[in-house]
């Protein structure tokens, strides 16, 4: 079955904290606030096949759309809308597939390669070369105290702690061209903080904690969803999505990461809860994950676009990095490991019974692709369609179960038709 989509929308994602949605559309690009709905800020400049907020910052990145008129799908503009002023444009070798974003880092993925900026003074800090990616599967930390990259690992990881670098020969029980493992990079130190074997199967989807301790990983078949921590590479949890495979479109933890909502193509959502964070930092490094009511507060208390973009620019410069960082390729191969943490053995890994889902919801209309986030003020489902719809759900966080719709917007007619099911 085709997927459903509206030929005018060509890009739709939330910020990090999901109090706001962007649009990328055949003219521009719009801005919209999810809770009270409303659209706050509308550019007609030409097609936008990415736009990307900082979360509640007048700070926004733009990437042209392919086969459109005056567009490049390997421009990135960095703008500010609160200045209608473009801070800086730079022109990549081959079309960027996704942009990521914290408050000190600016990630650009490429097909083959990952470009990790310095997002206070725009300095490129490191280029991580990769096998192909063209789906652009890459997670950015919200957090910028532990900012960690997380994307699919190029290389065979080892079968156990004790498989040397230099002896790696393939056992029957994993292939040598196992494709699953997730590599796990730190954007502060600019090295591998780990590498998990998290699936069988290759990598479709990763998702990272607004805090920067947990990771969310599917593979291809898309049955089983499993919670890692960060940068541990322990194995939290592990949750039964449903027992036909389908592809994932998105995956997201709540601000306080007690809840994570997993859309699929067989349009359902279904929400999976988390039991208390204390154990997700633990074995990891000497740091302590950052608190929920840290990241909150890192929101600066904004919900309208005239984020101090500029005194935070100034500010993160003054405490720049001094230390000059050469630009450099990363070849990864299997010395890699020497460096790496230690691994679960698969014997344990496996035996684990997954969870099942604690509420679900069904989408309205069959065929869309649709992007899922909790909201962190209500007790909310809320889903983008790629049909150009924005739906909310309520959900019962003591009893789950089904959702239930409570409003329907459009995310693309200016007159922001609305219906109401409360």
């Amino acid at each position: 079955m085709a997927e459903r989509v509206n030929s005018n929308m060509l890009f739709a994602n939330f910020n990090q904290d999901f109090t706001c949605i962007s649009v990328g559309t055949r003219k521009g690009y719009s801005i919209t606030n999810c809770d009270p709905f409303g659209r706050v800020y509308t550019q007609s400049d030409g097609a936008r096949g990415i736009v990307e907020m900082l979360f509640c910052t007048s700070l926004i990145a733009l990437v042209g759309a392919a086969d459109q008129p005056q567009s490049s799908p390997r421009k990135l503009q960095i703008v500010n809308t609160k200045r209608q002023s473009m801070i800086c444009e730079l022109l990549f070798p081959s079309s960027i597939l996704a942009v990521k974003l914290n408050r000190k880092t600016l990630v650009i993925v490429l097909e083959v390669e990952i470009y990790i900026y310095d997002i206070s003074n725009m300095r490129l800090m490191h280029v991580i070369e990769t096998t192909p990616n063209p789906d652009a599967i890459v997670a950015l930390s919200p957090s910028a105290e532990n900012s960690y990259l997380a994307y699919p690992s190029p290389v065979p990881s080892p079968t156990s702690p004790l498989t040397q670098p230099s002896a790696q020969p393939s056992t029957p029980s994993t292939p040598a061209q196992q494709t699953g493992d997730v590599l796990i990079f730190s954007t502060r130190s600019l090295t591998v903080a780990n590498v998990i074997q998290a699936h069988k199967s290759p990598i479709s989807f990763l998702s990272i904690n607004s805090t920067g301790t947990l990771l969310a990983t599917a593979s291809d078949k898309g049955t089983v969803i499993r919670v890692w921590s960060i940068p541990g590479a322990e194995k939290l949890y592990q949750f039964r999505r449903g027992t036909r495979e389908a592809r994932i479109h998105s995956i997201n933890f709540n601000l306080v990461s007690t809840l994570l909502a997993v859309s699929s193509a067989h349009d359902t959502v279904h929400i999976f809860k988390l039991g208390q964070q204390k154990s997700a930092g633990s074995g990891s490094s000497g740091r302590t994950p950052s608190s929920p009511s840290e990241s909150v507060d890192s929101r600066e208390g904004t919900h309208n676009l005239d984020g101090g973009y500029d005194a935070y620019v100034d500010k993160k410069r003054n405490g720049s990095v001094s230390s000059s960082l050469r630009r450099k390729s990363m070849h990864l191969t299997k010395n890699i490991t020497s460096s790496v943490g230690g691994y679960l053995p698969n014997t344990l890994t496996e035996m684990w019974e997954p969870s099942r889902d604690f509420a679900f919801l069904r989408l309205p209309t069959s065929g869309a692709r649709c992007i899922v986030a909790l909201s962190g003020t209500m007790p909310q489902v809320m889903v983008i369609s790629s049909e150009g719809y924005f739906y909310s759900y309520n959900i019962d966080l003591e009893n789950g179960g089904e959702c239930s719709l409570m409003k329907q917007y459009n995310l693309l007619d200016s007159t922001d038709e609305s219906t109401d099911y409360s």
